[in-house]
């Protein structure tokens, strides 16, 4: 019994937090606070050295997520590297800084950060960006060359999502800004590579191959009207659903989280189930997203790995307080035992003392 109590006294903080972590794994905004108190409650100094290294790379947003992270764990941060990363936002955030992204962003169709997502989002809004992007691989595709249907069918679905959004009144907006990031990520190689394998086989009968070949061929960016309407009478949008949902849910994301953000959602997710789950964390945790996915990364959004750990922690505390549950019964059993042998001994020996005593009488009264 004492090897059992000392057994379920070493277990049980480990299966209670196992036990919480598999029922929350549904869950991914329980599942990634579970996670992240388990790792403060170790090593609080964390966050710290990682805002140090989001400074060290000139990531001042991935440093501002973790200061945002600190203070929601009640975790001090000193005032000098707070200092720091406001300086550091500050600049990220200047006029100077903000035209030159924009810029980038829109000449180049590349976003990593607020502003040059801006640029890029903005030329897809007004068709230029898409364009650029299904003329090239629209070329690529006529002349045989390696074609990214990925980015080719992004691109054609963006122009049908740009009209609903004039539609709309913007209220495609943020699908619109989704599908731009993911074609984004998958330019520059940020994409996961299983989601980049659903989005490749989602993409692949968007396009109708021989329409966009007629209409790569009369395209012009100075006649974009043309163009677009060319484009469109080759895209497929009841074949673009699943793709639409992606780039609603990186939208949600890259709402709350911000552009990198959803950026570092698409390098981690394999799949669109996991793009999902990031956009419920983001709903939640806003500009915490980004460092609770830095510390835990694909774990933040579902139980990937550990779960037989965390069972056989679960099932080790369950033996052991059978264990001490069944050593209880055997000692009061045992102990009972001993009690009632204790006193039928004690009867009879009574009884003896009682019968000596009734053999002796007669004994006496005769002397």
């Amino acid at each position: 019994m004492a090897v059992c109590t000392v057994a379920c006294a070493l277990l049980w903080p480990h299966a209670r937090n196992s036990a919480a972590i598999l029922a929350a794994q549904d869950d991914p905004v329980e599942l990634s606070d579970l996670q992240i108190d388990a790792i403060l409650r170790n090593n609080e100094s964390i966050v710290a050295t990682n805002i140090e290294r989001a400074l060290a790379t000139g990531d001042a947003d991935l440093a501002a997520s973790f200061v945002d992270l600190a203070r929601q764990k009640n975790i001090a941060v000193s005032d000098e590297l707070s200092g720091r990363v406001r300086d550091a936002v500050t600049e990220a955030n200047s006029a100077s800084h903000f035209a030159k992204g924009f810029a980038s962003g829109l000449f180049t169709g590349a976003a990593d950060d607020a502003a040059s997502m801006s640029g890029t989002v903005a030329g897809d809004f007004f068709v230029f960006g898409d364009i650029r992007d299904v003329v090239r691989e629209g070329k690529h595709l006529v002349t045989g060359a390696e074609t990214d249907r990925l980015v080719l069918g992004l691109a054609s679905a963006g122009l049908a999502i740009t009209a609903a959004t004039y539609i709309s009144v913007g209220g495609a907006a943020p699908v619109r800004a989704g599908l731009t990031l993911v074609k984004d990520a998958r330019k520059v190689g940020r994409l996961g590579e299983g989601l980049a394998r659903w989005a490749g086989r989602s993409a692949r009968d968007i396009v109708d191959a021989p329409m966009l070949e007629n209409a790569v061929e009369r395209a012009s960016v100075l006649r974009p009207g043309q163009t677009v309407d060319a484009i469109k009478a080759a895209f497929h949008p009841e074949q673009a659903a699943g793709l639409v949902r992606l780039g609603k849910d990186v939208g949600r994301v890259g709402e709350k989280a911000g552009v990198r953000g959803a950026l570092d959602t698409l390098a981690i997710s394999q799949g669109p189930k996991d793009v999902a789950r990031a956009a419920r964390l983001a709903q939640s945790k806003g500009g915490q997203t980004r460092a609770i996915l830095k510390m835990l990364g694909r774990g933040a959004l579902l139980l990937a790995t550990g779960a037989f750990d965390l069972t056989m922690w679960v099932f080790g505390a369950l033996f052991a307080l059978f264990g001490l549950l069944s050593s209880i019964k055997a000692t009061t059993e045992r102990l009972t035992l001993s009690w009632l042998h204790h006193k039928k001994a004690r009867r009879l020996k009574k009884q003896k003392a009682a019968a000596l005593r009734s053999t002796l009488a007669p004994v006496s009264a005769r002397g």
